[in-house]
């Protein structure tokens, strides 16, 4: 068996990766203008997510994972026709 050049994944990334392809399989059965809204808010968000997030936050993301999988479950559902996203900033109590 030859060895590979690519580095070997971690079941967490493997799931990772399988999640973002699934939500662009599914943004397919969508209409041309929201396949491409769906695309680069998905993207979007996976890159946020990846420089924001510690890579030894299994809980987090494990929560991320759930999250996005009930996401993409609605997303296809024949009635749901588009991905919104929502941008929440908390910020820290001034002190005085």
């Amino acid at each position: 068996m030859g060895a590979s050049s690519k580095p070997r994944l971690s079941g967490v990334q493997k799931q990772v990766l399988a999640l973002y392809r699934g939500f662009l399989r599914t943004a397919r059965s969508k209409s041309p203008e929201e396949r491409s809204r769906i695309e680069s808010i998905v993207s979007a968000e996976f890159r946020h997510n990846s420089s924001q997030v510690d890579r030894k936050n299994f809980l987090y993301i494990e929560y991320l994972l759930r999250r996005g999988k009930k996401q993409l479950d609605q997303l296809k559902s024949p009635d749901t026709v588009g991905l919104s996203s929502l941008n929440v900033e908390i910020s820290q109590p001034k002190r005085p």
